[in-house]
């Protein structure tokens, strides 16, 4: 019997932020007991930390096919963007996003279901997708970011 779609992608997302740790095995632990995994930093994507009210707001803005994947927390009221590794310099004059350095641990739940209070607003689905910094960059700033459709209108 096949699996659903579903589940194949909340496979593949899970599979992809396991190998993003140097022990994809103790990631998977965590999972299993229902807590979140602490993934470094680093190896395929740096992480922009920012309000979840702004990112909410920024997630809307941002078109699907150049947004990767976001966790939330609305207990602490964040949301971090999984971002390219040279996005620094990029996002470094805005005020509502903060990138943490490589090595920087993002407790993670799995894809497929919320842990600890966190889930992912937009899911990673195992491609390596990032969120593209300067579609980010605009999403913060004062007009936000708008579809070449939305500018001209």
């Amino acid at each position: 019997m096949a699996l659903p779609k579903y589940t194949e992608r909340y496979l593949a997302g899970d599979s992809w932020l396991a190998g993003c740790s140097e022990r994809p095995d103790l990631v998977r632990e965590a999972w299993s007991l229902g807590a979140l995994a602490p993934i470094p930093s680093g190896r395929a994507w740096l992480v922009a930390e920012a309000p979840l009210g702004a990112s909410m707001q920024a997630h809307d803005r941002v078109p699907s096919e150049r947004r990767g994947p976001v966790v939330a927390d609305p207990a602490l009221d964040t949301a971090w963007w999984l971002v390219p590794l040279d996005v620094v310099e990029e996002l470094a004059d805005l005020r509502a996003l903060i990138v943490q350095p490589a090595g920087w641990p993002l407790h993670c739940p799995p894809t497929g279901r919320p842990a600890c209070g966190r889930f992912w607003l937009t899911r990673p689905d195992g491609a390596g997708e990032l969120t593209d910094p300067a579609v980010l960059a605009a999403a913060f700033g004062p007009g936000g970011y708008r579809r070449p459709a939305e500018a001209s209108a």
